[in-house]
């Protein structure tokens, strides 16, 4: 028994032992909700949902909807009302959840991840909980706001700089840190946004979705390993690298849509000539004709005319540009500016997107386990939308913006 025990500490487990401390917590827990989830069902058809106000506020989400929502709240009222008689104050239950959190960071980080996916999902329980005891108690301070948010933060990013630390000699130390970057930036962007007066809460992956995929995934991933490869010393746990991906692509997801729904309500408004989908369709619609005619121009050059292909390019690049510029200027934004200005600023934008590709393909190469292509449509697209296309919108063909000479004119002379 001692030995057993010494073994469950050290995590010098057998691959039955494995299985049974992942699989032992997982029969008790699905024990509970599915049994609470029969019940709650039955009460439904004959009382309708119970309706959890909290829950209301917050919203729903894609991946976890209100259904689901009051569900759980009215499951755990059992948990929930032996912590409200305890008496423990409610900072006691936030600082007992961030020790928690930190400690499955440290486990996993050792590979103990059934240990650290059920202390993950234990302490996000008692998150949900800490705020809600602190209201019903009529407790709710700033003080203690600011201690719960700043604990959240400890234990998503301990969870994942254990993962990371597990994954450093892998390919998923990339989705372990992209993951971290999200679960950083959702809660940002909506901090961000509520100090300037804009709420943006929108997005699937908010904390309750990012606790249960990543908990539950590390919590129960030792049994796959158990049963499909148990003489690995340092299994891939393939269930905990599943819910890891899809936190890192989602989480990042919401944290952009929140980020771009912030922009837009706080950027000036603007009268456009069409909406953004057409926008983007119709300059990547200019963009791919003006590549082709380039490749033509260059095709036809050497093969027909027997020009050294570096000055076909030179004339393509150019021809390439002419036509990009003016379907841009009728067609995609229907401008009616100075030409001469525009194609200046068009020159620059166009000149510094080369030197931002060229830069971008350069540093990708110095990892040779990145594919070339991959690389190179990686790089096209960052600097497409976070470059060409608004200073093609906002700086080259904007409308609104006053040519230079007014701006001169509109500014007071010097005595």
């Amino acid at each position: 028994m001692l030995e057993n025990l010494m073994a469950w500490l050290t995590g010098n487990l057998s691959p039955s032992a494995r299985i049974w401390t992942a699989l032992a917590p997982a029969i008790i827990a699905c024990a509970y909700f599915i049994g609470g989830l029969l019940l709650f069902c039955i009460r439904c058809a004959f009382k309708g949902i119970p309706r959890d106000e909290e829950t209301l506020k917050r919203g729903s989400t894609v991946l976890v909807g209100f259904f689901l929502r009051h569900y759980f709240f009215w499951v755990i009222q059992p948990l929930w009302a032996v912590i409200l008689r305890s008496g423990l104050p409610a900072n006691a239950l936030s600082m007992l959840s961030g020790l928690l959190g930190i400690s499955s960071g440290v486990a996993v980080a050792a590979g103990r991840f059934a240990l650290g996916g059920w202390l993950f999902l234990f302490a996000g329980i008692l998150d949900v909980m800490d705020g809600r005891i602190a209201r019903e108690r009529k407790e709710a301070n700033p003080a203690g706001a600011a201690l719960d948010s700043v604990l959240d933060r400890y234990v998503d990013s301990a969870m994942l700089m254990g993962l990371a630390w597990y994954y450093r000699g892998t390919w998923v130390l990339l989705p372990a840190l992209l993951a971290l970057l999200g679960s950083s930036l959702v809660p940002y962007v909506r901090a961000k946004g509520e100090g300037l007066g804009v709420n943006v809460r929108d997005g699937a992956m908010q904390r309750l979705e990012r606790v249960l995929f990543m908990g539950a995934g590390t919590a129960l991933s030792p049994i796959l390993e158990a049963v499909f490869w148990p003489e690995e010393k340092h299994p891939m746990h393939w269930l905990a690298v599943v819910g890891l991906v899809f936190v890192a692509v989602m989480s990042n997801v919401t944290a952009l849509s929140r980020f771009r729904n912030l922009v837009k309500a706080l950027a000036p408004k603007r009268q456009e000539a069409r909406s953004g989908k057409a926008i983007l369709g119709l300059n990547a619609l200019a963009g791919a004709l003006a590549t082709a005619v380039d490749f033509a121009l260059v095709l036809a050059l050497v093969e027909w005319v027997g020009m050294m292909p570096a000055w076909a390019t030179v004339l393509g690049c150019g021809l390439g540009a002419v036509v990009n510029y003016s379907i841009n200027r009728v067609l995609t934004f229907k401008s009616n500016g100075a030409v001469a200005r525009q194609l200046a600023r068009y020159s620059v934008v166009s000149g510094t997107s080369a030197l931002l590709n060229a830069g971008g393909v350069a540093l990708l190469t110095l990892h040779p386990q990145l594919a070339y292509a991959l690389g190179w449509w990686l790089v096209r697209g960052v600097v497409y939308f976070a470059w060409n296309l608004p200073l093609q919108r906002d700086y080259v063909f904007n409308n609104e913006a006053p040519a230079d000479d007014d701006l001169l004119e509109q500014r007071p002379h010097a005595a």
